[in-house]
């Protein structure tokens, strides 16, 4: 479950490390499972140097403190599937979309919750290495 100020990982390739959660779209409840969508505000910029900001920064496409929509593509949480079967992750991560709810990203590197498909990202799903 994904609250207020949780931090999640980044897994895709849109520049950013970490996120914190802000907000929590469009639910009654106050947590967020796999497939829901949160507003996330960048914490960590992945690739960021102290010594210069060369190409490395030129291809990030968000920036520290940036506010971005994103999905929770895992959570820690165990989440109990139709079948019965229970699947539990090491981290929570999530891909940052833009406002349409079409990726930043180009690539999602790990392992996503099939649970994407039953909530309508079969984009972020198709994106992914592997879904569990």
């Amino acid at each position: 479950m994904i609250h207020l100020k949780s931090m999640l990982n980044c897994i895709d390739n849109s520049g950013a490390a970490i996120v914190e959660c802000a907000l929590v779209v469009g639910q009654k409840k106050r947590h967020a499972s796999i497939g829901d969508r949160i507003v996330a505000i960048v914490q960590k910029q992945r690739g960021a140097s102290d010594a210069g900001m060369g190409a490395a920064s030129a291809a990030n496409k968000v920036k520290r403190g940036d506010i971005r929509h994103a999905i929770v593509v895992r959570t820690r949480k165990k989440v109990q599937r139709p079948d019965g079967s229970v699947v539990k992750f090491d981290d929570n991560a999530c891909v940052l979309i833009n406002k349409a709810g079409d990726p930043v990203g180009t690539r999602v590197n790990g392992v996503v919750g099939a649970e994407l498909r039953r909530k309508g990202w079969s984009k972020i799903l198709s994106m992914a290495q592997m879904h569990a």
